[in-house]
């Protein structure tokens, strides 16, 4: 008899918990569809609501505010910038073929998923202290860190240091994106493939000094 209730417990806090995790799938469907159609900005938790016809209070039961469906957003953008990159920089085992491998790749996700590089970089770089808390963001830093760190060993150039080319790194590249996407024109054009190509050949030009 215990077994059988504990069978009946346990199914019923099975089920209570698929059903949670359905709703929760939902509203970052709907969220999903919100930020496609109108932008990051325009989300809001009562158009999530309107959109699953639930109350805006069963939202909350599953997110803080809409930063928190933000922020979930966010570690997927970085997962899937993460994944793209790992798969681009897999064929080399060169440390400068890595970091062209990695701007490329970065440069083609901006553009390709442009709703999450958007809500990705919505407050601009991130600083520090978020980089700390976003595991994905680490993640990030540490495979760009990784070709650095080896260029900087085999050059012997004892005046760079590894966390300001990061950052150098990093801020050009999301410069660069984000100009294009200001000014909506042709990212992969000839004029914006020579500029990332020259980039790239003057920032490792630039550690192996």
């Amino acid at each position: 008899m215990l077994t059988t209730l504990g069978n009946i417990t346990m199914g019923i806090t099975e089920r209570r918990q698929r059903q949670k995790e359905e709703v929760r799938a939902s509203i970052l469907s709907a969220a999903w569809q919100l930020v496609s159609t109108e932008g990051w900005q325009a989300m809001s938790i009562r158009k999530i609501a309107d959109a699953i016809e639930y109350s805006v209070p069963v939202i909350y039961d599953h997110f803080e505010n809409k930063e928190a469906i933000l922020l979930e957003f966010t570690k997927q953008g970085f997962r899937l910038l993460n994944d793209t990159i790992k798969k681009a920089t897999a064929p080399y085992t060169e440390p400068e073929a890595q970091i062209e491998a990695i701007a490329y790749a970065y440069w083609n996700f901006a553009f390709d998923n442009n709703e999450y590089y958007q809500l990705m970089y919505g407050m601009g770089l991130p600083g520090c202290d978020t980089v700390a808390q976003i595991s994905e963001l680490k993640d990030f830093t540490g495979l760009v860190m990784d070709p650095i760190n080896r260029m900087m060993e085999k050059s012997g150039n004892k005046d760079a240091e590894a966390f300001l080319k990061l950052h150098t790194f990093w801020s050009m590249l999301h410069g660069m994106v984000s100009i294009n996407m200001m000014n909506k024109g042709n990212s992969r054009d000839e004029l914006n493939m020579m500029v990332l190509k020259d980039f790239i050949k003057g920032f490792i030009s630039g550690i192996k000094v």
